[in-house]
């Protein structure tokens, strides 16, 4: 059985050398190259994301996957990059579990920016999400609970009973396993 609930942050990094062994490639709507590793989640993960994005087009929205898996190698890239608070040192990025997946939409000019929360996409986002299995993971007024700044367009699949439960009782996966 996968570690969907699996907890992934500063404190409870994964190990350099780790990768999922059943990534797939999405077949959904995506912001980049067939071939790219960004295509890549979780196999579960992948069928949940088909699912939300299919239904999501079904109410006239356009969602886009931006961003998937990335490896130990390419979040050292980014973060060594990056001058935001947005960026997770490598090992504590969930996309390195092939979990994650960072969604956006063309009103944004398909970009991770905070405006995409105002979006139809962005509120169906929010909305929706946990009927598929997904939470948003940064939420907005717990960055000090998570560690990092609201991202209204990262999602995280951790199964559907406990995205409602977490979405009905308004807790982060950080308060979650600290229960």
């Amino acid at each position: 059985m996968y570690p969907y609930t699996i907890l992934i942050n500063k404190e409870r990094p994964l190990a350099p050398d780790y990768r999922p062994q059943n990534l797939v490639c999405a077949d959904f709507a995506f912001a980049a190259a067939p071939d790219s590793e960004k295509r890549l989640l979780e196999k579960e993960t992948a069928l949940a994301a088909r699912e939300m994005i299919a239904d999501s087009q079904k109410q006239g929205l356009a969602l886009y996957g931006i961003s998937g898996y990335r490896s130990f190698v390419r979040q050292k890239e980014l973060y060594e990059a990056s001058t935001s608070g947005y960026v997770a040192p490598p090992g504590t990025s969930e996309h390195q579990s092939g979990l994650a997946l960072d969604l956006s939409c063309p009103q944004v000019g398909l970009q991770l920016v905070e405006g995409f929360a105002q979006t139809p996409e962005g509120r169906w986002l929010y909305r929706c999400a946990p009927l598929y299995g997904f939470i948003i993971r940064y939420p907005r007024e717990k960055e000090t609970v998570t560690g990092y700044a609201w991202e209204p367009w990262h999602v995280r699949y951790v199964t559907r009973a406990l995205s409602l439960y977490l979405s009905l009782t308004k807790m982060s996966l950080e308060e979650y396993w600290n229960i």
